[in-house]
């Protein structure tokens, strides 16, 4: 990954993650980044949990890009472990420029490393360059999702 560093988020880099996930359509209509606080205490959770991992890609000593990697044990599949990718945010500045991918090639050896045998996500059914984007890296889209929201 040349310079760039994948590491676990810390409180320090909640700024930054909060404004990718605010930098788009619908993420303007969903996050708060002038309200913290449910972000720190989110993190808090994330961070006591060992089957949730949220990263940052750091280059050059700034947030470049982000994604939330959970690890879900099961009892499907012959008792399958697998992974859920949700969040995934590059930096507009870094678009195009290979980062995705790296950060999708990070959370695929993670997952295989910890013993999961299917790795999975979703996206929103507005975002078609995302599809053609997970399509490229080997990902087929196979179910229907749905949502409740509470």
């Amino acid at each position: 990954m040349g310079d760039l560093e994948v590491r676990p988020a810390t409180k320090d880099d909640v700024t930054a993650i909060v404004a990718m996930l605010a930098d788009d359509p619908l993420g303007a209509q969903r996050e708060s980044p002038d309200d913290l606080a449910p972000y720190l205490t989110a993190l808090e959770r994330l961070s006591s949990d060992p089957h949730q991992h949220l990263m940052v890609a750091v280059r050059g000593g700034r947030v470049v890009g982000t994604l939330q990697l959970t690890i879900v044990p099961g009892l499907s599949r012959r008792g399958s472990t697998r992974s859920i990718i949700e969040g995934v945010r590059v930096h507009a500045e870094e678009r195009g420029s290979g980062l995705g991918t790296e950060l999708i090639e990070w959370a695929i050896a993670e997952s295989r490393q910890q013993g999961c045998q299917l790795v999975q996500l979703t996206s929103d059914i507005t975002r078609t360059d995302a599809h053609r984007f997970y399509e490229r890296l080997g990902f087929e889209a196979t179910h229907v999702g749905f949502k409740l929201q509470l």
